[in-house]
């Protein structure tokens, strides 16, 4: 996950990394962000878009919900948007991250607000079912588990199984395609995730 260079003195993985945590306690939020920076990240090379940009975007998506969790203009994301707004960020990042939020009405236009939508709640059913492993081994968890997690209305209530649905449909890929991209792509980053598994 090395840093590339960009025009845009505000964006750097480093930076956004920093603020992230500077605002962040959770480490199980944390590693979300860090989860659909992943995912995201895939999808820029796959699209051939700017890395950088659309993992700094993936980062700061929750970085104010610690703080700010109400879902009103005065709570995430609009604070952190805000903020970052102030800081110089572009406006491609800020639409993407309000847009993750259907409650914030802004429509998601771009190809990187609808591939951070699509990865925000898919992430964490990835992780989900990670985490109930025995192993806790990310690259033994196998597409057909995670269907079955998926169509298990009790397990990780808190996913939005309507979320993970749009956010394909609106991205034009297919769901169980998108999910085993967004598997691999975290499977890659299997150690940054801590889901590799036990190692001692």
């Amino acid at each position: 996950m090395a840093d590339t260079p960009v025009s845009h003195p505000a964006l750097s993985r480093e930076g956004a990394l920093e603020l992230m945590r500077a605002w962040t306690a959770s480490e199980s939020l944390r590693s979300h962000m860090l989860a659909v920076e992943s995912a995201v990240a895939a999808y820029a090379r796959h699209y051939g878009e700017d890395e950088t940009l659309w993992r700094v975007t993936a980062l700061l998506h929750d970085f104010d919900y610690e703080r700010y969790p109400e879902p009103s203009e005065s709570g995430h994301p609009f604070v952190g948007v805000a903020y970052l707004r102030e800081q110089g960020f572009p406006e491609e990042v800020l639409e993407a991250i309000l847009g993750h939020a259907d409650y914030s009405g802004v429509p998601r236009r771009s190809r990187l607000a609808k591939v951070l939508y699509a990865c925000d709640e898919l992430t964490g059913l990835i992780t989900a079912a990670v985490l109930v492993r025995p192993d806790k081994d990310i690259g033994n968890l196998e597409l057909k588990s995670l269907k079955k997690k998926f169509k298990d209305k009790a397990f990780a209530r808190g996913v939005s199984r309507d979320d993970v649905v749009r956010g394909a449909q609106e991205l034009g890929v297919e769901l169980w395609e998108h999910a085993a991209f967004v598997l691999r792509a975290m499977q890659e980053d299997a150690e940054v995730l801590g889901l590799g598994g036990d190692r001692a």
